[in-house]
């Protein structure tokens, strides 16, 4: 048999190969398919090996050889009962007959990688792995913890890891012991800008300025403001999570900020980020010392 595990989720990959090795038994054998030749990969797809009953084959970007991915759909129906065959793609072409024919025997699983929409499966599957490794999580601290960490479930695994050796937990040792994500960081810096704190501002300035770039930043915080902009720009009755593709959870702490906040004008602001980005696309100017500017002026 034969599966093709695609997708930039490389956690979620991880964890169903190990499921089916474990399900299908025999030698374990990996390859990188780039190097891989028509003569062995027939010899490993096919039968007859003298150590091992059964032999589970795990081969690793076999599109990336042209050659060999224009063989693969004569070769699924030739694989031996007691071979199975995992193959792990970042992504495929879906033009090529090797995609077309993986897709009609029904081999291929995809596993992208969680965004915004996920946050409620991430949130169940942290519940689930919470209960696997004895941490007493309810939904409101899984919850929490999808919030301060994101939706890499490398890092939400590592924090649940972290948390197993806590002996009570709850929101003030998840804030204490697990590092919280750059988007939430964000977030706490544009909050701390809307509400006119300088000095938590600069503080929080001066730790990202050590570990993040600059540039990425501030896509991130322009971002924000645009949302702000569409949440509170939106009519009372209409629905900015849907109509703006915002997640509801954004909408939420948006609309908490700007309500607490009254004094704001999220047109304003985006207009100064806009001025800010052609600045630092035009210009030699630290751009820290711009992005500082442009929050201090909010």
């Amino acid at each position: 048999m034969i599966e093709v595990f695609v997708g930039e989720n490389t956690f979620g990959i991880k964890e169903a190969v190990a499921e089916r090795v474990a399900d299908f038994g025999g030698e374990v054998e990996r390859y990188d398919g780039e190097t891989l030749t028509p003569e062995r990969l027939a010899d490993l797809l096919g039968g007859g090996f003298l150590f091992a009953d059964r032999r589970c084959v795990i081969i690793r970007d076999l599109s990336k050889n042209a050659v060999l991915w224009g063989q693969l759909p004569t070769w699924l129906d030739r694989i031996a009962d007691t071979t199975q065959v995992l193959l792990i793609e970042e992504k495929l072409d879906k033009r090529t007959a090797g995609y077309k024919a993986l897709k009609q025997a029904g081999a291929l699983r995809e596993f992208p990688a969680w965004g915004e929409r996920d946050r409620q499966p991430a949130i169940n599957w942290v519940l689930t792995r919470a209960k696997l490794l004895g941490v007493g999580l309810n939904t409101n601290l899984a919850r929490h913890l999808v919030d301060r960490v994101g939706l890499d479930q490398w890092q939400l695994s590592a924090a649940l890891e972290k948390l197993s050796l806590v002996d009570q937990v709850n929101e003030a040792t998840i804030d204490e012991y697990i590092d919280a994500h750059p988007s939430e960081s964000v977030f706490r810096v544009f909050e701390l800008a809307i509400r006119g704190d300088r000095t938590q501002l600069q503080k929080t300035l001066d730790t990202l300025e050590m570990t993040e770039d600059a540039y990425a930043l501030f896509a991130l915080l322009s971002a924000q403001a645009v949302q702000l902009l569409a949440v509170t720009s939106a009519p009372a009755a209409s629905d900015p999570a849907k109509d703006f593709g915002i997640h509801p959870f954004v909408v939420t702490k948006m609309r908490q900020l700007a309500k607490s906040s009254a004094a704001i004008n999220p047109g304003r602001i985006v207009e100064r980020f806009a001025v800010t980005d052609r600045q630092l696309k035009s210009s030699a100017a630290d751009p820290w010392l711009l992005i500082r500017k442009t929050l201090i002026a909010l």
